[in-house]
């Protein structure tokens, strides 16, 4: 629900003041709230900072793809004609720019308005980064060149946003930040759902699902602010999850943790065998990762493999990849074009083929139809991630979500800070829920728990650690006012 302090209701909520004697006998109600009452406010407080700074550059990266077509305007788009000239003349006039460098791949324009990537391996750049050289499909003069990155081609500007939102360009050290906050973003989340639906539950007025996702205007201006606080949690929550699941599948850690799962439980993306009668090429990677780099050839292509290019793209249209494709072009004869549906909006499959360029044949094709059930879910969450899935409503739906979670975080430490005991000298800091969640769980429902802690931190290491922080530093506050009480 929320990725802060919703712990604030606690002291607005009808927990009993009598001695633990008098207290009434653990329920799994109770027990449930407790625990998610504490753990949302240690999250929310020490996470909520990493989910904060995530969501900022997330806002900026949502939008990054129409941002990079306004700035790249020049690059991106040519003025319409009727007729195009041939896809190898386009290659042709692009290889001529860059003679010293491999040709790697080539992107025919997706429409009338745009140009043709001409992609080239070249050593000087760093990892997932090959160099594209633009041309003009109508007139095959080449328009500029550029770096671009990853498997949807992103240009500088969207490389810069998003480097900034993955690692704030600290590189690997860096990368912890945002996996700490995408590991704890749905743990987070689930914790202020169960503090929320009890808080309304136990409204006397107010208590359907409703006015779950409704603020409730009658409250005081602290109570306002929980209320905002949790109805927006409500209302970004479902996006929460999906953008932490995802986020999680980049990471460094838990990533690797997710591909080995993936892996034994075949949900791995498949891939196209660009291998030709009698030889044993390497399977092509489909690129459904971040990065998507395809690795650049020893050496340059001869010429007659650009002049296939032609017929390889005619026969890959006839096999049925129609959607704006990428054509990977082999290192040497021994292997196959590859011919791959690009990462871009509005395009929900990745129907790929290769195809002998001597002879034409199609010698292996992979429809999306084909592809597993999970492996088709986490293309579709990482392009909606990205933006790309489809289109502008995709950009404006997460900027919309991440202005969402900011707000929700702002307000939460807005409450935390509101519950400072004003009355102490000094710097005082919002007080913790009440202690004794523990006396509060039935074991039935604190067993469940406690493992599934367990697994979450062993396969999730950073949650894992920050957990056991959280619980020492919930010990010590304890130990602490033992102390302050009985002196």
């Amino acid at each position: 629900m929320s990725t802060t302090d919703v712990t604030t209701s606690a002291a607005e909520s009808p927990e009993p003041t009598t001695e633990i004697s008098a207290q009434p006998r653990p329920t799994a109600r109770n027990g449930l709230y407790a625990l998610a009452m504490r753990l949302h406010f240690y999250a929310g407080v020490f996470v909520g900072p990493f989910i904060l700074v995530a969501a900022v550059t997330g806002a900026l990266y949502a939008i990054s793809p129409t941002l990079e077509s306004i700035v790249s305007r020049d690059l991106l788009t040519v003025a319409p004609a009727e007729t195009s000239q041939p896809l190898s003349e386009q290659v042709t006039a692009a290889v001529a720019t860059q003679p010293d460098l491999p040709l790697v791949a080539v992107a025919p324009a997706a429409g009338a308005e745009d140009t043709t990537r001409v992609l080239f391996g070249d050593p000087s750049l760093g990892e997932s980064e090959r160099r594209a050289v633009f041309v003009d499909p109508h007139t095959a003069r080449p328009v500029g060149d550029c770096v671009v990155y990853g498997s949807s081609g992103a240009l500088p500007l969207r490389t810069w946003i998003d480097r900034l939102h993955r690692d704030l360009h600290l590189g690997e050290p860096g990368r912890i930040y945002s996996e700490l906050g995408a590991s704890w973003l749905w743990i987070v989340t689930l914790a202020g759902l169960v503090v929320w639906v009890r808080r309304v539950r136990g409204r006397r007025n107010h208590n359907s699902a409703g006015w779950l996702f409704a603020p409730d205007r009658t409250q005081n201006r602290r109570g306002r602010t929980l209320n905002w606080h949790g109805t927006v949690g409500m209302w970004v929550f479902p996006l929460a999850v999906l953008l932490s699941a995802t986020g999680m599948s980049w990471s460094t850690y838990a990533g690797a943790t997710i591909t080995e799962l993936r892996e034994q439980l075949s949900w791995t993306t498949p891939e196209v065998s660009t291998a030709l009668s009698g030889t044993a090429a390497p399977t092509h990677d489909s690129g459904v990762h971040h990065d998507g780099a395809h690795a650049a050839p020893a050496m340059s292509d001869p010429a007659d493999r650009i002049a296939q290019l032609d017929r390889v793209s005619e026969i890959a249209r006839a096999s049925g990849v129609i959607q704006p494709a990428e054509i990977v072009v082999p290192a040497t004869p021994s292997a196959a074009f590859v011919v791959k549906e690009r990462r871009m909006p509005g395009i929900y499959t990745v129907d790929a083929v290769a195809v002998d360029g001597s002879s034409g044949t199609v010698t292996d094709r992979l429809a999306y139809a084909d592809w597993p059930l999970m492996a088709k879910l986490t293309n579709w969450g990482i392009q909606f991630h990205m933006g790309l899935l489809f289109g502008l409503l995709n950009q404006l739906l997460l900027l919309a979500a991440m202005l969402g979670l900011i707000t929700v975080i702002v307000r939460g430490y807005l409450l935390w800070w509101r519950r400072r005991p004003t009355r102490e000298g000094g710097f005082p800091l919002g007080r913790a829920p009440r202690r004794g969640a523990w006396r509060k769980t039935t074991p039935w429902l604190l067993v469940p728990v406690l493992g599934g802690a367990l697994v979450v931190g062993w396969f999730v290491p950073l949650v894992g650690l920050s957990l056991l922080a959280f619980l020492a530093v919930d010990l010590l506050i304890g130990v602490l006012g033992r102390v302050r009480a009985a002196a």
